[in-house]
Formats: C-alpha cells, structure tokens, sequence
C-alpha cells in the first residue's frame, strides 16, 4: 500500500510552485499489482490529478484500485467533482492519504464514494503528505498565508559585516535552495532596509527548470524606496507590492504607480506598518504563503507579532565578528531566556559545508 502511495506523492510534488493556492495532489491507479494510470495537479485551474489519472490509463479503470494523496472533491470549483468521476468510471477501491481539511470538502468525498459502494481506506502517509501541503492546510483552515522565516548567518550569528557587506555568507547549494523555495511560495518579503542595500531582484532562478517568481513585497513605513530600485524596474510576470502608511508621500505613491506597482496602505502600528493587518490582507488577496527575507528589525517585528509558522535558518562556517555586525533578529529583543521563542519539530541538514536548520512556531495540530 505505502509503495503506491510513495509514487503518489513524488507525482505531487512535480505540481510544487504551480497549483498555489490549490494543494499538491497526485494519484495512481493500480489494478493486478500493475499501475495503469497516474497524473498529478499540474496547475492551478487545471484537471486534479484524478482525472489525470484517469484520462492518463493505458487500460479501462473498471475494477481497478486509486491511491490518492488527498481526499476527492466532492463540489464544484474549477472544475467538476472528482469524486463523482471515480463513481462513473467504477473504481473499485479508494486508498487516501489524509482528509481534505477544506470546510468544502471535509468528509464529504469519503462519504459519496462508500455511500455508492466504495471501499474507502484513509491515512495512509499521513504524516508526510500534511507536511508536503502545510501551506495549503494553514491557508485553507485561516485564509492567512503560511510565513516561512529565511536566515543565513555566519558561525558567530552575523548576517553581514560590520560595513554591510553580506554577499555571499552561505555557499551556492544552499542558495540555490532557497531559490527552490521562491519557486514553491506566492510571495517574498524583505524590508526597505534590504533594498536600500542590497537592491535585490527577489526573483527565482533555479538551473534547467521552469520556475515562477513570487509576489514581491516591500515593507517601506515612509515609502522610503527609490525609484530605479530593481523591484520596480523588472520584466516578469509577477507584481510588486509596496507596503507603507500614511508617512508616504502621495506624488511619490503615483510615481510607483506608474512603474506598475501595487499600493497597500496599513495604519500605523508602532509608528510602523501593521505586520498583523498585512498578512491577513495578503491571505484576502489568496497569496497563501510567503518567505521572509528581511534585515534584522523586519525579522523581530514579524516574530514579535507571531505571524511565523515556520523557521529555516543557514548556518555557514565563517566567522567575522564585529560589535557592529548585525545579527539575523534585531529589534528590543528578549530580556529573559525563559521568554524566548523556541521552534518545534527540528529537522538539521548539510548542504555541503552549511548546516540548515528548519523548525516551527507552535505546537503541531
């Protein structure tokens, strides 16, 4: 069973970066021990992978057994139910990885298919296909974007050198990683400290694959970003967002405008912008999930408020001390150890010479 669904997923994960804000989907059928039939949710607005599946067989599916990594649909969205298909083409057995946690859904695809005779089996590498679609579970369940916070330091926790100099700490492996992640994410955000310098594109580049840019978004309290900055003078499909207050300058805001940039205005929060009123801003604008690539001050700012659901953080074996070099987190800080904010579920790897640490905020659901 687990061998059929292992296939499952690795078909789902081939859809990462395209199906936003739809989940990773993959299904195989299998009839006599033999696959006949396997498709994955290639992007948003497309077939599911049912249909895929099924329009993808090399034999009829009548009699035949579906391993599914999530629940089938049982409404109508982008596209008809999933559920019902399985019904008319007389799949015999139906194994699923987890339960779809879409209020939609939930339950409703199990129920249709064993009220129609079919068996059903559910969790099957449960585990592991919640962690392949955790931006998908967050976002469905709260309308709010998964917040992954990105930080590379040296072995002495600095992310650059006492003049500012921080290309490049960690080695080409390790960032070509966290290309990956642009890849899989709707936005990016850094602050204007960031911009100002280090001009970044926030673009995705990965090598020999088809890639998407995320949204860009800009943290700028008084609007402080330049105009030939290359967030605002790129060729891609993808938008910018100027996040900022009633600080900014309004000839300053059409400026932007005219460079085709988006424009989103929070109160005032500490005489900066509302970190908790732009996240759910963006979740309304179906921008599920977003790394965090700020400077030190937008990295306290958006832990403090406790919109991260989710830590990587690259640690690369150098060391430049200095009293003035930043660290990864600035801001007020912690006073005591027993307040400090402590990740969950810690998963440690090499990439190469960097060690990648990767943990979550909160308790697992």
């Amino acid at each position: 069973m687990d061998k059929y669904m292992k296939r499952a997923i690795e078909l789902a994960i081939k859809g990462k970066g395209f199906t936003s804000p739809n989940p990773l989907v993959g299904a195989v059928i299998v009839k006599e021990d033999r696959i006949i039939g396997e498709g994955y949710h290639e992007y948003y607005g497309g077939p599911h992978a049912e249909v895929n599946a099924i329009t993808n067989a090399c034999e009829e599916v009548t009699g035949s057994t579906m391993y599914v990594t999530l629940e089938p649909c049982s409404h109508f969205g982008k596209t008809p139910p999933c559920a019902q298909l399985i019904i008319d083409k007389k799949i015999r057995k139906v194994i699923i990885g987890m339960k779809d946690p879409n209020p939609i859904v939930a339950g409703n695809g199990i129920k249709l298919l064993r009220d129609h005779g079919i068996e059903v089996i559910v969790g099957v590498l449960e585990e592991e296909i919640k962690k392949m679609n955790e931006i998908f579970i967050k976002y469905i369940s709260t309308k709010l974007p998964f917040c992954i916070l990105k930080t590379a330091m040296t072995l002495d926790g600095k992310i650059a050198t006492s003049i500012g100099d921080s290309k490049w700490i960690t080695n080409e492996k390790s960032r070509e990683y966290v290309h990956e992640i642009r890849h899989q994410v709707s936005g990016i955000m850094v602050g204007i400290g960031t911009v100002l310098q280090d001009d970044p594109s926030l673009t995705t580049r990965l090598k020999d694959k088809e890639s998407v840019d995320p949204v860009r978004i800009i943290v700028d309290t008084k609007c402080r970003i330049p105009l030939d900055s290359k967030v605002l003078n790129l060729n891609s499909n993808s938008r910018t967002i100027i996040v900022t207050t009633e600080k900014a300058d309004r000839n300053k805001l059409e400026l932007i405008k005219e460079k085709k940039a988006e424009i989103i205005i929070t109160p005032l929060k500490n005489d900066q912008v509302d970190l908790e009123y732009l996240i759910q801003k963006l979740g309304e604008m179906e921008i599920d999930s977003i790394l965090i690539e700020g400077g030190s001050t937008l990295n306290y700012s958006i832990l403090k408020v406790g919109c991260v659901d989710k830590v990587i953080s690259f640690i690369a074996p150098k060391i430049i001390g200095g009293e003035n070099s930043k660290t990864p987190v600035g801001g007020a800080g912690i006073a005591y150890i027993k307040d400090s904010i402590e990740l969950e579920r810690i998963e440690v790897k090499m990439i190469e010479q960097d060690i990648m640490i990767e943990g979550y905020l909160g308790k697992e659901e």
